[in-house]
């Protein structure tokens, strides 16, 4: 297995949005200063219609990854073969960087709870996945991406830490992460630990993407709802993980409440401005 991050990882796309409806013709029309854009897989596996027509359109001049919410690669019900049929046959269609799903569960029994569940973090567990994501990775042919979750519970008999669990499955499948700080963020605030010492135990040469996004403060609870800005505490978190992984493909994730294109070019400069000057103070040191 390589073990230096330019052997492992693609080269950093910059700063990107996530493709959302209510922007595609602002985009075709101004050409806004996004350096690449993430598309959520499961709106685009049906073939044509407006939004493949749209994609099709705005992939001529931006590059593209996928990110998906369906595969389910922590469940006991096996790998759903029809899934990943169109989820390959979209890849060698949009011919995305890269493809990343979520580090969780979300159904079993073929129920879907469309929710994206924890899982225990025991050896069981993760040889479990470590075997589905190998699996997963034959059938596309490229690694993985696997994102963090927000979580608001725990499993009484888990056996080592998220980020402990979460690191093992990359260095096992040999597959990368997708490192959402918001959602490391919301996670230790619910179960109160330290989001550095969660950042600083993450293998360097395995994350090849960074989330950010906001949330809502319940009190006692943060949701993660993706509908507001990234908050003070998540861009420092931020900052911290540039110092750390360096040049990192970073993407302002807005799911609902979606405001206007300038707005979230606005946090995307802040996301630049942050990751520019904590560069340069790593190569100034």
């Amino acid at each position: 297995m390589p073990h230096h991050a330019e052997q492992l990882l693609h080269p950093p796309l910059g700063f990107g949005l996530g493709l959302r409806i209510p922007h595609y013709e602002a985009i075709l029309e101004s050409r806004p200063a996004v350096d690449w854009f993430e598309v959520l897989s499961e709106n685009y596996m049906v073939p044509g219609g407006k939004p493949r027509h749209y994609l099709d359109r705005i992939r001529e001049n931006y590059p593209i990854v996928m990110h998906g919410v369906s595969l389910s690669i922590g469940s006991s019900d096996p790998l759903n073969r029809d899934y990943l049929k169109q989820l390959k046959t979209l890849t060698d269609q949009i011919e995305p960087r890269w493809i990343s799903d979520h580090l969780c569960w979300t159904g079993v029994d073929s129920t879907n709870l469309h929710d994206l569940m924890p899982l225990p973090y025991t050896e069981e567990a993760l040889q479990h996945v470590v075997d589905r994501v190998s699996a997963v990775q034959d059938i596309l042919g490229c690694r993985l991406l696997l994102e963090n979750v927000s979580s608001y519970v725990t499993y009484k008999h888990s056996e080592m830490s998220e980020w402990d669990f979460l690191r093992e499955v990359a260095q096992r499948a040999d597959s990368l992460l997708l490192l959402d700080i918001n959602n490391i963020y919301v996670s230790s605030f619910n179960h109160g630990f330290d989001p550095v010492e969660y950042i600083d135990a993450i293998p360097v040469n395995r994350v090849q993407q960074f989330h950010l996004a906001g949330h809502r403060n319940q009190g006692g609870c943060i949701i993660d709802t993706h509908d507001e800005p990234v908050i003070d505490r998540v861009w420092e978190l931020y900052e911290h993980a540039v110092r750390r992984f360096g040049a990192v493909s970073t993407m302002i994730e807005r799911d609902d409440n979606i405001p206007p294109l300038e707005e979230l070019l606005a946090e995307l400069d802040r996301a630049r401005h942050i990751a520019k000057q904590a560069l340069t103070q790593i190569a100034d040191a």
